[in-house]
C-alpha cells in the first residue's frame, strides 16, 4: 500500500520531485538517516520519552511502519474510549497516513501534542510568526507537518474539535534534580519507537520540568485556509492535491529545477556512481542536459553565492557564463573580499588551473604579527535538550574535549596537551576551561582557532561561570577574556590581549585551493593542502619520530600520508572508525543541519553513544583512543595548513 506520510508530505513541499525518488533503491539519498545515530547526536527521542511522562497512562501503539491498516484499527479501537491518551496513535484516510506523538482525547476534545527536540524562550512573541507577520522560515516544516496532521485527524472524525501544541525544552527552565539526560538511555534494541529505555517510572524522579507547551492551532487553521503558503507556488491545500496524486501512482512531478537543488540528497558520488542520480535526471528532464553539461563547472558551486538564485532564475547554470558584472565583483583594500575569491574559484574552475592563489603581501603581514610558541586548538562540543546538573539549561554548551598543537620557533611541533571527558553524567565545562588554561597560561604565544566555534564555547562557558559557585570562577573568567572576545550580544563587552586568531579567516582572506572546489572546512583544506605542498608530502610521509613531531596517542613510528593511485590518501582514513558502518564524513552529514557541529559530527555522536548507552568500559575505552586520535589530527591540520602558510610566503 503507498500512502502520502507526513514525512513524505514534508519531503514534497522541499520538491515534490523527491517524492519520486526517495525509497527507491536504484537512488542513493545522502539524508538517509540512522534513528540511533540521530538519537545520540541530537537527543530528539529521549525528549519525546519524557515528553510521554507528562501524560502518564498512555497507550502505545505498536507495530511495523508500514502496515498502516493495523495501526489504524489499533487505535480506532482505543479511540472508542471516552478518555484515552495514545502515543504514536496512526490515522488512515484515502491514501494519506499519520502517527502523532501524543494524543490526549477528552470526549470530543482532542490536543495533537508534537514533539520536538528543539527550544523556545517564552518570551518570545515572535517564535513562529516574525515581526512583519510572516512565518519564520524555520518553523515552517514543522508547522505544516502540524496542519496535515489535524488534516487527516479530520478527515477521519470530523466532530473533534483538535487542539494542536508542540512539546519543546523550555531555555527559561533549570533542571532541580543532577543525571536527568541519564534517566532516558538510548538502545537500539528497545521496542517503543523511540530507542530509548527509560531508567524510572515517575515524573517525580525528574524535578521540575525543563519541558513547555505551545499552542499553534491559530497558525495551523491559517495554514489549512490556505492563508499561510508554504511558497510562492505551494499552499497547503493545492501541495497535498500534488504530492498525494503523484506520490500514490508513483509519477514525476516535473517541479522546476532551482538554485536549491544544489541540496538535492539524490545525487551520485564516488561510492554511490553506479546508482542513477535523482539530480541528473530532473535536469535531463527539463533542460536537456547531456554529459558534457554535469561535467561542466556550476553556479551551484561557486563558495557562498548569495546571487546564484537569480542568475539561475535568469537561466545563467555555468560557471563560464558569468561575468565580473553579474557577480557584482568589488575588490576590498588588503585583502580578498567575498566576490573576489569567487571569482578566483570561477577562473581557475573555467581554465581548469588547479595553482593555489595567494595573496602573498597580505598573509606575509598577517603572519609576522604571530608570535611563537604558536599554540593550535580545536574543541569537541555537544548541547542537549537534557541538562546534566542542577542548575544547567536545556541545550547549553558542553565543551568535553580539545586538543592543543604547539608549534615551536626551532620548527619542533608538540602536541602538548589534551582533555576529554568521558564520565557518564558530568557536567565537564569547569574542568575543561581549568585544562585549557594550565595549557596556555605558560608563554604568550599566538592561539589559533578554525571558525567562529572556540570563540562562542568561551562566551557560552564565561556566562556559565558568571552564575556558578566555583572558588577560582574570577580567574577562569580573567583567563577567557585574556584568550577571546566577547559576542555582539555580550552583556560584557571584551576584546583579549591573546585574542585567538581565526585561521579560517585567514584563509578566506589570503588563500584559494582550487582542489577544495570552494568549501573552506578543514575536513576538505586538508587533503587539498596535501595534494599541493610538495614539502608537506615529504616531510609527513616519513614516521613522527624523524620530522620532529610528536603525539600523546600515536606511535613514534606512525606515518601520516600515503598515496593511492598517485593521490595522497586523506589522513582521516587512516584513524579507526567510530561507528563501524558509517564513515567521519556521514557522520558530519548527518548533523549537518546543526549549527556549528558539521565538522564534529563524528566525535558528537561518539560523545553520545558515551553518554547515553549502556556500553562496557571496554567500548567505552577503545572510543575514548579514538575521539584523541580525531581531535588530534584536527589540530595537526592547523599545523599543516600554517606549514604550507610559511612555506608559500618563503
Amino acid at each position: 500500500m503507498r500512502v502520502l506520510t507526513k514525512s513524505r508530505f514534508k519531503l514534497g513541499l522541499e520538491c515534490p520531485n523527491k517524492l519520486y525518488y526517495t525509497g527507491k533503491k536504484e537512488y542513493p539519498n545522502k539524508k538517509q538517516e540512522d534513528p540511533f545515530l540521530l538519537a545520540l547526536a541530537e537527543g530528539g527521542f529521549q525528549i519525546e520519552e519524557y515528553a510521554r511522562m507528562h501524560y502518564p497512562g498512555g497507550v502505545l501503539i505498536e507495530g511495523n511502519d508500514g502496515d498502516y491498516q493495523s495501526l489504524w484499527n489499533q487505535t480506532q479501537v482505543l479511540l472508542q474510549q471516552e478518555n484515552v491518551i495514545i502515543y504514536e496513535a496512526a490515522f488512515l484516510h484515502d491514501g494519506l497516513f499519520i502517527r502523532t506523538d501524543i494524543l490526549v482525547k477528552e470526549g470530543n476534545k482532542v490536543k495533537l501534542i508534537e514533539v520536538k527536540s528543539k527550544s523556545y524562550d517564552p518570551s518570545d512573541e515572535y517564535l513562529f510568526m516574525g515581526k512583519r507577520g510572516g512565518m519564520v522560515a524555520g518553523w515552517k516544516p514543522y508547522l505544516f507537518d502540524i496542519a496535515f496532521q489535524k488534516h487527516v485527524i479530520q478527515l477521519c472524525y470530523p466532530y473533534w474539535q483538535v487542539t494542536s501544541l508542540i512539546m519543546m525544552a523550555n531555555k527559561s527552565a533549570v533542571a532541580t534534580v543532577d543525571g536527568l539526560n541519564q534517566f532516558f538511555r538510548v538502545s537500539k534494541s528497545a521496542g517503543n519507537r523511540t530507542g530509548v529505555i527509560k531508567m524510572i517510572d515517575s515524573l517525580e524522579y525528574t524535578g521540575e520540568s525543563i519541558l513547555g507547551l505551545k499552542e499553534v492551532s491559530d497558525i495551523v487553521s491559517q495554514i489549512l485556509e490556505d492563508k499561510i503558503p508554504y511558497s510562492a507556488e505551494l499552499n497547503f491545500h493545492n501541495a497535498l492535491k500534488l504530492l498525494k496524486e503523484h506520490y500514490l501512482n508513483d509519477t514525476y512531478a516535473n517541479w522546476p529545477t532551482s538554485f536549491n537543488c544544489k541540496l538535492c540528497e539524490f545525487v551520485t558520488d564516488e561510492q554511490t556512481k553506479y546508482l542513477k542520480s535523482g539530480f541528473e535526471e530532473c535536469f535531463q528532464k527539463q533542460h536537456h542536459w547531456q554529459k558534457l553539461h554535469f561535467e561542466k563547472p556550476k553556479t551551484f558551486d561557486v563558495w557562498s553565492f548569495r546571487k546564484g538564485t537569480e542568475l539561475f532564475n535568469n537561466g545563467i547554470y555555468f560557471m563560464d557564463e558569468l561575468t565580473e558584472d553579474n557577480i557584482n565583483l568589488k575588490e576590498e583594500p588588503g585583502r580578498l573580499s567575498m566576490t573576489a575569491r569567487q571569482w578566483i574559484q570561477i577562473r581557475k574552475e573555467v581554465d581548469q588551473d588547479n595553482s593555489v592563489y595567494i595573496y602573498l603581501e597580505g598573509l606575509k603581514a598577517e603572519m609576522d604579527s604571530w608570535n611563537y610558541p604558536m599554540h593550535f586548538i580545536d574543541f569537541e562540543t555537544s548541547a542537549v535538550p537534557l541538562p546534566f546538573n542542577v542548575g544547567r539549561r536545556p541545550y547549553e554548551q558542553i565543551a568535553f574535549q580539545f586538543s592543543l598543537h604547539t608549534y615551536h620557533e626551532d620548527g619542533r611541533i608538540e602536541h602538548a596537551h589534551q582533555y576529554l571527558n568521558n564520565v557518564q553524567g558530568m557536567f565537564p565545562n569547569f574542568d575543561f576551561i581549568r585544562a585549557l588554561r594550565k595549557a596556555l597560561s605558560n608563554d604568550n604565544g599566538t592561539i589559533f582557532r578554525y571558525s567562529n566555534h572556540e570563540n562562542n564555547i568561551l562566551n557560552a562557558i564565561y556566562e556559565q561561570l558568571k552564575g556558578a559557585n566555583e572558588p577560582d570562577a574570577a580567574e577562569l573568567l580573567d583567563f577567557i577574556k585574556s584568550i577571546s572576545h566577547s559576542k555582539s550580544d555580550s552583556a560584557d563587552s571584551w576584546k583579549g590581549q591573546r585574542d585567538m586568531v581565526d585561521l579560517w579567516d585567514v584563509l578566506k582572506k589570503y588563500y584559494y585551493n582550487p582542489l577544495t572546489k570552494g568549501s573552506n572546512s578543514i575536513k576538505y583544506v586538508l587533503p587539498a593542502i596535501l595534494n599541493t605542498s610538495q614539502y608537506l608530502q615529504y616531510k609527513y610521509s616519513n614516521p613522527l619520530k624523524e620530522i620532529g613531531v610528536t603525539s600523546l596517542n600515536l606511535e613514534e613510528e606512525h606515518i601520516w600520508l600515503s598515496k593511492q593511485e598517485g593521490i595522497i590518501e586523506n589522513p582521516y582514513k587512516k584513524l579507526p572508525k567510530l561507528f563501524a558502518e558509517w564513515s567521519p564524513q556521514q557522520l558530519d552529514d548527518l548533523v549537518s543541519g546543526m549549527e556549528e557541529l558539521a565538522d564534529g559530527g563524528a566525535a558528537l555522536t561518539a560523545y553520545g553513544k558515551m553518554q547515553y548507552t549502556n556500553i562496557s568500559e571496554a567500548e567505552r575505552e577503545e572510543l575514548t583512543k579514538a575521539l584523541l586520535k580525531y581531535c588530534e589530527l584536527d589540530t595537526l591540520a592547523m599545523v599543516m595548513l600554517f606549514e604550507h602558510f610559511n612555506e608559500l610566503i618563503k
